[in-house]
């Protein structure tokens, strides 16, 4: 009842926050269960975490298959991260349980349209013309066109597994300008230390990191064993490659002010973050053979 109140003032981190509590209790209702997980999928997707959500749509249908709140709001997560494929099998699914409903047959239509068209769409870093437009005004410095060795880089984190999909399918969402003339970035986060990434489809230029990353590691992820990754706990980064230099990042920062260092290029549309856990033996071997610029 905390998060659904928390979700009408559209005050989406604290209704995460408070969904994460009610399940830390587990309730062996699985009705229940599946509830809390949608809702907090909704609150995710609002905060454009949508691996998140996609991963609470997925535990809310183990609980509860045929939970069909569950299925709309995987279908419209795998729909954003440009998995057209699987939103329009989860759709299909969906529309066996209930085939009048709206949002399903909508995501359905779009994920077709758009499935026949990605072939054809040309590479360009920008959802909207203009943004070449705006970034230098922001002081925002873009690379455009990869470099063969950046290609590469590139098809390397594609292949990494994001517990259960590709990280190719995240990087299809790009920076666009929502109404109010601000731009949302696509942002991918590196954990070097296990090789693993979370990619948010639209990162707010105005949200600061830490802000993010209470919500991100609300729970702590499967992979971190030794329970070390919490939010106070984390060091952020961004690597110059012209120089092969790391730069420390401030939670605190917005991600316009990160993104207007001086030494801070976006490349490919897609900034990138590294995260170290705070004196970590992996991150002081790690950052042993770097000049590295703390704050």
């Amino acid at each position: 009842n905390e998060g659904n109140e928390y979700f009408k003032e559209k005050d989406y981190g604290k209704a995460v926050l408070s969904y994460t509590e009610g399940l830390k209790k587990k309730c062996e209702d699985p009705e229940l269960g599946a509830v809390l997980l949608t809702n907090r999928a909704a609150a995710h997707a609002r905060l454009g975490n949508y691996r998140s959500a996609l991963n609470d749509a997925i535990q809310a249908r183990r609980l509860k298959p045929t939970h069909l709140k569950a299925i709309v709001r995987g279908a419209l997560c795998h729909l954003e991260l440009k998995n057209f494929s699987e939103a329009i099998a989860w759709c299909e699914e969906g529309l066996q349980i209930d085939s009048r409903e709206k949002k399903l047959l909508e995501a359905r239509a779009k994920a077709d349209k758009l499935k026949v068209n990605v072939m054809a769409a040309s590479r360009v870093c920008c959802a909207d013309p203009r943004i070449a437009l705006f970034c230098p005004e922001r002081n925002i410095k873009l690379v455009l066109e990869p470099s063969n060795e950046e290609e590469e880089m590139s098809d390397g984190l594609a292949e990494m597994s994001l517990d259960g999909f590709h990280s190719d399918n995240g990087m299809g969402a790009k920076v666009h300008l929502d109404g109010g003339g601000s731009l949302n970035w696509p942002v991918l986060f590196l954990y070097p230390e296990h090789e693993q990434t979370d990619f948010i489809a639209a990162f707010h230029e105005n949200t600061r990191f830490i802000d993010h990353l209470m919500v991100m590691f609300a729970e702590l992820p499967p992979w971190d064993l030794e329970r070390k990754y919490l939010p106070g706990n984390l060091e952020l980064y961004f690597e110059d490659e012209e120089r092969a230099e790391m730069y420390e990042v401030n939670p605190e920062h917005t991600l316009l002010q990160v993104l207007q260092h001086q030494r801070y290029f976006v490349k490919a549309g897609t900034p990138t973050v590294l995260a170290f856990v705070k004196r970590s033996p992996f991150s002081k071997k790690y950052f042993s053979s770097k000049k590295v610029h703390r704050l």
